[in-house]
């Protein structure tokens, strides 16, 4: 059955009706009383239906998924970026499907786009693509988002109002908290989990049975017991990065996001703190379940190899998963590996621009800073694009 936050959703309604900013308010309330209803109303028939039209989906079965997670700005998108693109193995959420839980939708959406291309040239493919590159062509340095293009998997809750994106429209986090999923009551944790178990199955049937799911989500690192509980043959990829740099390259993206949206600075910074609590959560709490869980396959890499020496990064990943790799694909990481170490970075910030004190973050994950050696940094460079707020969320 379709999965929806109606606890949630009825806290964003309280939240929107306290709303100061009149223009605040209405974007909200369009946004919660009229596309999201629209949305999840069509996906929940669907989604009923999607066994009577698609029978073989029973059939489906998700095994051995991949699950690269570590906190946000750390690499998961670079590097699940670069394994995507063995696409004779994974299966992955295109960005446009994270609106469509269903299979229904996603089917005519193919079928439409096959029809397009075969007797009108793909003139709306072409429309749609320059919709996209021009919506997100500020952020391509940052971050590569493109309706076609593979995005986060928490995304295919947004609509359940049970994804983190809603925390870039709403910044209280005890509004939006989809962070500390392990510690729910089973019953909720458990409806969820199965619902997202769902929607893999059908993406799977969509895309390849025989293929592995790949998910990438910095979200996730709040829920890994529950993942382990739902896919018990799951491996995990955890890529680590100065949390230094780390936790204000987050903080200022999201400053980006809800600066644009009008919050104001008091809310801002409740946002920043909690947050921040989140991120040396994100740190040793994965780590903490994984060694409860030696049976399961596990690789760690370090931001910095990952970004110098990608190939070898990637190579090492799939000795550790059990993975051979095909000519295709040694032929794409070389490609990647003589453009590594190319891009330049310009902006800088400071620690204490959050509030943030080094020697407590030092404090709390001292085992991780002793074992990766991160240096002590007072001001930190990212890419200009890093700060750009007018990247938009699957909510938008």
């Amino acid at each position: 059955m379709f999965y929806f936050d109606f606890a949630c959703w009825g806290r964003m309604l309280r939240y929107a009706w306290n709303e100061t900013d009149l223009r605040r308010r209405r974007k909200l309330f369009s946004l919660l009383l009229l596309r999201v209803p629209l949305i999840a109303g069509i996906n929940a028939i669907c989604f009923s239906l999607d066994p009577i039209f698609f029978p073989g989906l029973r059939k489906t079965e998700v095994r051995e998924p991949v699950f690269v997670i570590g906190h946000g700005r750390s690499g998961t998108t670079h590097l699940h970026d670069l394994l995507y693109q063995d696409g004779d193995r994974f299966s992955c959420f295109m960005m446009y499907e994270l609106f469509w839980s269903a299979l229904i939708p996603k089917k005519l959406i193919r079928l439409s786009a096959r029809i397009d291309q075969e007797n009108l040239g793909s003139f709306f493919e072409r429309r749609a693509q320059a919709r996209s590159d021009a919506r997100y062509s500020k952020t391509e340095d940052a971050h590569h988002q493109a309706a076609n293009y593979p995005e986060e998997d928490d995304g295919i809750l947004t609509y359940s109002c049970s994804s983190g994106s809603w925390s870039l429209r709403v910044p209280d986090l005890s509004v939006v908290g989809f962070h500390y999923v392990d510690e729910w009551p089973s019953k909720k944790r458990r409806r969820m989990m199965r619902f997202y178990r769902e929607c893999i199955r059908r993406q799977l049937y969509l895309n390849g049975s025989k293929k592995i799911h790949l998910s990438k989500n910095p979200t996730f690192t709040g829920r890994i017991e529950t993942l382990i509980e739902f896919f018990p043959d799951a491996k995990f990829v955890i890529p680590y990065r100065n949390p230094l740099e780390t936790v204000p390259s987050l903080l200022k993206l999201m400053r980006g996001f809800w600066k644009i949206r009008g919050v104001t600075e008091e809310r801002m910074q409740n946002g920043f703190k909690l947050i921040a609590e989140q991120s040396i959560h994100s740190y040793w709490y994965p780590k903490e379940v994984l060694d409860r869980h030696p049976e399961l396959m596990v690789t760690e890499i370090d931001y910095r190899d990952l970004i110098a020496h990608p190939k070898q990064v990637v190579r090492s990943v799939y000795a550790d998963l059990g993975f051979e790799m095909s000519p295709e694909f040694e032929a794409i990481l070389d490609d990647a590996q003589k453009r590594a170490g190319t891009h330049e970075s310009r902006h800088r910030y400071s620690l204490e621009e959050f509030g943030l004190d080094e020697a407590e973050i030092r404090k709390q994950l001292a085992p991780l800073f002793e074992r990766f050696d991160w240096p002590s940094e007072g001001r930190l460079e990212e890419p200009s694009s890093e700060d750009d707020p007018t990247k938009e969320a699957t909510t938008s």
